[in-house]
């Protein structure tokens, strides 16, 4: 397996730290009430915090120095009372803010997920689903502690640094200024840090995704691993992959690291400062030893803020890459949108029209060239050709999974634009060779075709293609619990389950896409005769390499070459000897 593909790291744009973290503590203004609970609980705690230093100082320099115990032992018990009100707020606010946090990473996954649904088939087509799964699992998980450490740590710190810089300043200027004179180191350490650690943490998201991507796709296709004994091979590439991963780890987790002993050394420079200028000036009698132990708590008080604020720095420089890979796909607009004023389609009857239509999936690559035709309700139309000639993208476009460059495209007189995409899908039928089967019963798989449809109509359905039989055979019938992908089932029953899912819908434009590929010949006889009966009154189209299928279709496209080479039904098809003749002879040449 090359993993190439996944090995190339994704595209991004940094949109500013600053701004991305303002749109993300945009999903906290729908708790106003809870934060500012929060904030006046925190308020509380710091002024507890703030008082602490000036009990020790009024403890020493007035009830020890005047030895006034009865003094002492009250103070003493006022302190503990205030401190065990302190760590009952502690965790009250840590409770609220771990609450709201977990909260706003559901609306976020949510949004995100609701979004990703609503893109076009051009974003699942150029990247692996592992990489969109981290973006919403890995990439949002990352955003907690951003967001509820910015209420609880960037907030109240603050506003202590603040405080206890007032509090020095008021009690000895020229002790506050020793204690703070490492401060512009510390400034333009983080200066530095910041500067490269962001871009590394980019770039550590990204291997992380490809580590995510090359797992989804490794697992999906074990069965072809195994079967080609790539096993070795796979487990190299895995192996390459996380190497890569650990080292975009390391590299950015050792710059980050190193935020923390920047603010030791600035912290120990400034303690050092204080005491060498207390130690002098205590020595001329101009400090108290209470005020010189308070000034030390007060230092304490001053930099582990400072640290506090530097990890949460770290932890946003950390985690905001993955808030922009979230948002970065929020503002991704999906290529198929409502055209302004769009009607809802009414109930069609299955004219289906192309007028001088051409489409391109990229630039260099044209599929269809000023293709034209029409289809009258109820008639069937089968497309064959050549792989890669076009079949699928003109019932792709008839969904309009795809917009077209040029030309219109008409069902009943509408504009395929001028309609709303789900009133048009949901009177549309699509199935393909590749159906997917979700975990769930029998029943919960085919009602997805209608999510409002009865136990009778999905029996109905089933019965109809032919599948009601051996649904009934498996233990449970209708409630049997399928595994993902229907493991378990043979190929056709998987093909019959996933028809009977599109019958369910009644679609009035009807679309078998290699429907009939993965059925064997016996079970092919069988749902025939359910596909002739649920083709009748619905335009029908047919894509199909195995021609014995498609015999009694009304009219034959044969597509290659971007446009329509031939038409007209089996026997006309024939007789000209062109194409489809080739086709024809080519397949049956041999039986």
């Amino acid at each position: 397996m090359s993993v190439n593909a996944i090995r190339a790291d994704e595209k991004s744009v940094s949109t500013g730290k600053i701004k991305t973290l303002l749109r993300l503590f945009k999903y906290l203004l729908a708790y106003k009430k809870e934060i500012i609970f929060v904030l006046i609980i925190m308020a509380f705690t710091v002024a507890i915090s703030l008082i602490n230093p000036l009990i020790v100082k009024h403890a020493i320099d007035v009830n020890i120095a005047e030895r006034d115990m009865k003094g002492l032992v009250q103070l003493g018990v006022f302190a503990i009372v205030l401190n065990t009100i302190f760590i009952f707020l502690v965790k009250l606010r840590m409770y609220i803010m771990a609450k709201i946090s977990n909260t706003v990473l559901l609306t976020v996954r949510q949004e995100l997920y609701s979004h990703i649904q609503k893109l076009s088939f051009h974003f699942f087509d150029s990247r692996p689903i592992g990489k969109i799964l981290a973006r919403i699992i890995g990439d949002v998980n990352s955003l907690k502690d951003v967001l509820s450490n910015s209420v609880t740590t960037l907030i109240p710190d603050f506003i202590t640094i603040c405080a206890v810089v007032a509090i020095m300043v008021i009690m000895d200027y020229k002790l506050a200024f020793a204690a703070m004179i490492s401060l512009p180191f510390m400034i333009i350490g983080m200066w530095l840090i910041q500067t490269y650690s962001h871009v590394r943490w980019q770039i550590y998201r990204k291997k992380n995704s490809n580590l995510n991507a090359f797992i989804h796709e490794d697992l999906s296709g074990m069965r072809v691993i195994q079967s080609f004994t790539a096993e070795k091979e796979t487990a190299a590439a895995f192996g390459d992959l996380l190497t890569e991963h650990r080292g975009a780890f390391v590299k950015a987790v050792v710059l980050s690291d190193a935020l923390g002993p920047v603010i030791d050394f600035c912290w120990g420079l400034g303690m050092i400062s204080l005491y060498y200028a207390g130690v002098k000036l205590t020595g001329s009698n101009t400090v108290q030893i209470g005020t010189l132990i308070a000034f030390g708590t007060y230092i304490s008080m001053f930099w582990r803020p400072i640290m506090n604020l530097s990890n949460f720095y770290n932890q946003m420089v950390t985690n905001i890459s993955g808030a922009e890979r979230i948002f970065e796909i929020m503002d991704t607009e999906p290529d198929i949108t409502d055209e302004n004023e769009v009607i809802n389609l009414p109930d069609i009857k299955g004219f289906i029209r192309f007028e001088h239509v051409s489409f391109a999936y990229d630039k260099d690559t044209q599929v269809l060239k000023d293709v034209s035709f029409h289809v009258k309700p109820g008639e069937t139309i089968a497309l064959v050709g050549p792989t890669g000639a076009g079949k699928t993208t003109v019932v792709n476009l008839i969904s309009r999974f795809y917009d077209i460059q040029e030309g219109n495209i008409f069902i009943d007189d509408y504009n395929v634009k001028d309609v709303s995409i789900e009133s048009l899908r949901r009177q549309t039928g699509v199935m393909t060779q590749d159906n997917f089967l979700f975990s769930g019963t029998v029943k919960d798989n085919l009602r997805y075709g209608k999510l409002d449809a009865t136990d009778e109509e999905i029996i109905a359905a089933a019965k109809a293609v032919n599948a009601h039989d051996f649904i009934m055979k498996l233990e449970k019938g209708y409630d049997t619990t399928l595994r993902e992908r229907g493991v378990g089932l043979s190929a056709g029953q998987r093909q019959l389950l996933a028809f009977a899912r599109t019958m369910v819908s009644m679609p009035k434009i009807l679309i078998l896409d290699e429907a009939t590929s993965s059925i064997d010949t016996h079970t092919e006889s069988m749902v025939q005769q359910g596909i002739e009966a649920l083709l009748k009154g619905r335009t029908s189209f047919v894509i199909a390499h195995r021609l014995s299928t498609i015999k009694k279709a009304d009219r034959i496209f044969v597509i290659d070459g971007g446009g329509i080479k031939e038409e007209g039904n089996a026997e006309e098809l024939l007789a000209k000897k062109g194409m489809y003749y080739d086709l024809y002879m080519a397949q049956f040449k041999n039986i």
